[in-house]
């Protein structure tokens, strides 16, 4: 009921001049909200779910949680990976977020 009145109100005011000068920067936002906000993070999730498709048993991963450990296992949903000689933890794919480089030491921030 509301866009009934909307409309009428426009159609008022200057018909469709009215609602295109409203619909046109709504659209302009939009799209501007979309390339700067959404489809980075896309391109970033896609990213982070091909690492995560791509580890292999010996790969020393960094966890959500800080865990810091070697991939002994992969499994199809998770990971068993050894934290400490001979201790083993099974840990969920999606928690990885980064791969550690042979020899690369933990950083408190993140590489971009």
């Amino acid at each position: 009921m509301m866009t009934t009145s909307f409309l009428a109100q426009a159609a008022q005011q200057g018909g469709a001049a009215g609602i295109g000068g409203m619909l046109f920067p709504m659209i302009l936002v939009f799209a501007l909200f979309y390339v700067m906000m959404i489809r980075p993070q896309q391109r970033r999730e896609k990213e982070r779910l091909r690492m995560i498709a791509e580890l292999r048993a010996g790969q020393r991963v960094v966890f959500a949680g800080g865990l810091i450990g070697t991939i002994s296992e992969a499994r199809e949903a998770t990971f068993v990976i050894e934290i400490a000689p001979k201790v083993t933890i099974e840990v969920a794919r999606g928690a990885v977020t980064r791969v550690l480089k042979e020899g690369e030491a933990v950083t408190l921030e993140e590489p971009r």
